[in-house]
């Protein structure tokens, strides 16, 4: 019964192929079985909506007259601080850079309402940016400042670069202290008074692709509300970790990096975000189809919230003392319910990413492929996987010796 992605695009191409969602392919398959399914369904689509902090922007700016070089010198967009040791123009926003002096933060540290994922959400939004830059001036480029705005419909190049997206599975955050601590997981509530958590669960794309038998590198995907691919494998990539009989991880695992052209996006679908007393982030909207060549790959993508498993972590300890101990594991069925037990309290949940979101990024992405609009890619090569052994390392917790 196995296909090819070749075959498959034909039929998108003809109008003919049969697309589904992540959430409605469990009743097809409840409905005929999984040979059947399989023979039938041509592709299954995912989608997730969360802060991703991972992430960023690279812009060409185009030249002034007379010319700058900005590389090396200092520049800002809207007060936010941008990376130059690039070239002259161009320029490297992260989303959780922070303007140098906010008086909010002299308040209340971290507090922050602006950052670098506010203005990649606004300039994809076509909003006009404040532009400044001093640099030390040469023969070749004599300018030492600029101030000015910028659009992202009169520069050179925006893309989207995001180096660590899209989680495979994470961690719920807890809070055992006496204490309200906020963190990138959102805040936490003294003497477990909450839990929060931050996945899409039988939505999210990784989570229907376990092994990554069809998401690599090259890989075409929904990025943002346009088109990105799949770069390279994300930063902290994990996938020798413990799993259930499925394929799923039970703890954070594989990760992508992902880019794509800044300027087909959508600022709904790309959002700076503030997490109170932590920073800035980019919440960033991600949907990858998964072609359905075989029986197995299917059987994946039949993945529920109750099969997913993850683990209970107390952030007032686990960070910043780095000790990860479970509190015990959930599933996202009862995280999606609005309460878990943990240590005989019932508490309730809360999810940093968007549902909604993520089914409409899934029915988004159905809807192109039904269309002819999306077709799928082969990847050039394979994500690492559990077969190659690799593992994410810590930071050395010992100094390192003069040499």
């Amino acid at each position: 019964m196995a296909k090819t992605i070749a075959e498959i695009n034909e039929k998108i191409k003809k109008g003919k192929a049969v697309v589904v969602t992540a959430e409605e392919i469990n009743d097809i398959v409840r409905e005929k079985g999984e040979k059947k399914a399989a023979s039938e369904i041509d592709v299954v689509t995912t989608g997730t909506f969360g802060p991703m902090c991972s992430s960023s922007a690279y812009l060409n700016l185009g030249h002034s007259k007379p010319r700058i070089k900005i590389g090396g010198g200092r520049a800002y967009l809207n007060d936010v601080p941008v990376y130059t040791g690039i070239a002259a123009v161009d320029v490297y926003i992260g989303a959780t850079a922070m303007p140098d002096d906010d008086p909010r933060n002299a308040v209340f540290p971290g507090a922050f309402r602006y950052g670098g994922g506010h203005v990649i959400e606004e300039l994809v939004a076509g909003k006009d940016i404040r532009f400044s830059a001093t640099s030390y001036g040469t023969d070749c480029y004599p300018k030492k400042s600029i101030e000015t705005y910028i659009n992202i419909k009169n520069i050179n190049e925006a893309v989207l670069f995001n180096p660590r997206n899209s989680y495979q599975n994470y961690n719920v955050a807890v809070n055992l202290s006496d204490r309200i601590i906020y963190t990138y997981m959102g805040t936490l509530q003294p003497n477990l008074g909450n839990a929060n958590y931050c996945s899409a669960g039988q939505l999210s794309p990784l989570l229907n692709d376990p092994y990554y038998r069809t998401i690599g590198i090259g890989t075409r995907i929904f990025l943002g509300g346009g088109v990105g691919y799949v770069a390279w494998n994300g930063t902290q990539h994990n996938p020798c970790v413990s799993r259930t009989k499925n394929g799923v991880p039970r703890v954070p695992a594989g990760t992508i990096a992902v880019i794509g052209n800044l300027k087909q996006m959508n600022p709904s679908l790309l959002r700076g975000t503030t997490l109170t007393g932590y920073g800035a982030t980019l919440s960033v909207g991600i949907g990858i189809p998964i072609p359905i060549l075989t029986e197995e790959i299917l059987r994946f993508t039949t993945v529920k919230d109750e099969d997913i498993f993850t683990q209970v972590v107390d952030y007032s300890d686990a960070y910043p003392q780095g000790k990860p101990d479970t509190l015990g594991e959930v599933n996202y069925a009862q995280l999606r319910s609005g309460k878990i037990t943990v240590q005989g309290k019932e508490i309730k949940t809360a999810s940093l990413s968007s549902y909604v979101k993520a089914r409409e990024i899934a029915e988004t992405l159905k809807n192109w492929i039904k269309k002819g609009d999306f077709l799928l890619s082969e990847h050039v090569a394979d994500l690492p996987s559990i077969e190659s052994e690799i593992t994410f390392k810590p930071m050395p917790s010992k100094s390192v010796k003069k040499v």
